[in-house]
């Protein structure tokens, strides 16, 4: 038995930020940016946050599938800009769509989070442990950014991706080949959100508000 995808949904911010933007905040240019990232323009939250963007991108993906909320036995969210620490972000997503049958919890791996929630619900759904599984990834990584640090702010931006998996017993199961190397950890170290010394003063605050002075 091994995991379909039979539906998926996606919602991003309707502010964006382009590099033009970004290079009245730190100094950078347009063709700076693309050359390095690619990146023309991040979209940005206002009024969203990480759970209701995810539970708009799972709205999304179960009526792709043709699906209830009811019929979700399991809800995986990827994310590490959650709006709370407690309660999970899956379990105030099962809240907004109303998925009472789903076991819920959150996982935390930055960039490859949402390959590993897909591995993670795909081998419960292989060993019968569940029938339907929302796998998400969700970030409002803005909230987060230091819009002062030009080797990052120039990166990331906001949005959600869902996809519903199904059991399907007429296929057999495929393991997921993945591989985490924790040797250049130091590269990607991320405070606690608790830890808000300097940031305030770094520009942390709404990109928005600083482009307005």
């Amino acid at each position: 038995m091994t995991a379909t995808i039979c539906g998926t949904g996606s919602y991003i911010p309707s502010y964006t930020m382009d590099n033009n933007d970004i290079a009245r905040l730190v100094e950078t240019s347009d063709e700076w940016i693309r050359e390095r990232t690619g990146v023309i323009r991040r979209h940005i939250v206002k009024e969203e946050t990480t759970v209701s963007m995810a539970a708009e991108a799972s709205r999304r993906a179960l009526e792709d599938a043709g699906m209830t909320p009811k019929e979700v036995d399991l809800i995986l969210v990827s994310t590490i800009s959650s709006n709370v620490i407690l309660p999970c972000a899956a379990c105030e997503v099962q809240k907004e769509l109303g998925a009472v049958n789903a076991t819920c919890f959150d996982l935390s791996a930055a960039c490859t989070g949402f390959v590993l929630a897909y591995n993670t619900a795909a081998a419960y759904l292989a060993g019968g442990v569940y029938r339907t599984a929302l796998v998400i990834g969700s970030e409002s990584l803005s909230n987060l950014t230091n819009w002062k640090d030009r080797g990052t702010c120039i990166l990331f931006g906001d949005g959600a991706g869902a996809a519903v998996l199904r059991a399907d017993e007429t296929k057999e199961a495929a393991l997921p080949v993945t591989h985490s190397d924790g040797g250049k950890g130091a590269a990607l170290i991320c405070k606690s959100r608790h830890d808000f010394s300097g940031l305030a003063d770094a520009g942390k605050s709404d990109p928005e508000t600083m482009l307005d002075d």
